[in-house]
């Protein structure tokens, strides 16, 4: 609409002023033509938002262009002549300028061609990117949650054949085991939608996982935690932690009858939450046993949630020790979290 106002006020004054018209004449003429071309535009713009043309998109828009300007040109000339039929001297202009004419609308309309095609593929392309980023992300959400449920049955079997143990050995051990559990189960259920903790939350959890590990182990288990109070508060993906210090408990105490200790250590360190659990091993045995399923699931959440593979990093030290070393930056978006 505003390139119409323009075209007709723009030609109205040129017809006046540069080639000595009468106000009627130039204003009806200007007005027609920008009619005709802001039909034209309209025109256009609804066939580009149809019709996509892949390989020959430059001859789309000269033929379009050709074919709407010649209609514009004829059909203009030929009401302008009806109208000023006894104006000679406007009809010689008309005349004269046919070609100019044609020329000009042609170089209007194939850049109002070329712009809608633009427009819409544009268009088209942000569209695809947002339908293809809202897939990738369902497709993410889906294999979270996939890994996050596959750790929890990973768990409680394991839960399960230790009580299945302890009631041979131990009934009464056993049945604290199973309250133990079932306190750990129920809280799992409730922050089960909850992808984003505080180290606060998460620390909670272990406790409760500890307390049923210590029930299984007994004096075997010794626990070194420290935890400082700048971390409490920052945040890390729900039941990651869990089967890290599974993991170190299972090579700590594996084909051992002495007693062990477990360290966990967290901190902050460059604006990142890092958690460090140590156990002792048996080097040849972790070299043939690999570290199993739990710490694999965690690099894949952590890839998928920081498409970072050096999150967690695991070595070992010196006196048959190995640590697992895991960083959680904090500048993360939680809103893709649910």
């Amino acid at each position: 609409m505003i390139l119409y106002v323009c075209w007709a006020a723009g030609f109205s004054l040129i017809f006046y002023y540069a080639l000595n018209l009468n106000w009627y004449a130039a204003i009806t003429d200007s007005i027609l033509t920008a009619s005709f071309l802001l039909a034209s535009c309209i025109v256009v713009s609804t066939i580009t938002r149809y019709y996509k043309p892949a390989d020959d998109a430059l001859f789309f828009v000269l033929i379009i262009s050709a074919v709407l300007s010649s209609l514009i040109t004829l059909g203009s000339n030929y009401i302008l002549s009806y109208i000023f039929d006894s104006y000679n001297s406007y009809l010689y202009f008309l005349e004269f300028t046919l070609l100019f004419r044609a020329v000009i609308l042609f170089v209007f309309l194939a850049w109002c061609t070329f712009s809608n095609m633009l427009w819409y593929r544009l268009e088209e392309q942000s569209e695809m990117q947002q339908r293809l980023f809202a897939a990738q992300n369902l497709a993410k959400e889906a294999e979270l949650n996939k890994l996050r449920h596959q750790l929890q049955p990973h768990f409680l079997f394991n839960s399960l054949n230790s009580v299945y143990a302890l009631t041979i050995v131990n009934p009464k051990e056993a049945g604290l085991m199973i309250t133990k559990l079932a306190s750990f189960l129920r809280g799992t259920l409730k922050r089960d939608d909850d992808v984003w903790v505080t180290v606060a939350e998460e620390m909670e959890y272990i406790q409760l996982y500890l307390d049923i590990e210590k029930v299984r182990f007994s004096h075997r288990l010794n626990l070194n935690i420290h935890m400082d109070e700048s971390t409490l508060n920052m945040m890390l993906p729900g039941t990651l932690l869990q089967p890290i210090v599974e993991n170190a408990i299972k090579f700590g105490l594996y084909n051992t009858s002495g007693p062990v200790l477990i360290s966990i250590q967290i901190s902050e360190e460059n604006q990142q939450l890092k958690i460090r659990v140590e156990n002792p091993y048996d080097p040849e045995l972790k070299s043939s046993g690999g570290t199993g399923f739990g710490l694999s699931a965690i690099k894949r959440r952590l890839y998928l949630l920081f498409a970072d593979q050096t999150l967690l990093k695991t070595e070992s030290l010196d006196g048959n020790l190995y640590r697992t070393t895991l960083q959680i930056p904090q500048n993360y978006d939680q809103n893709y979290t649910h």
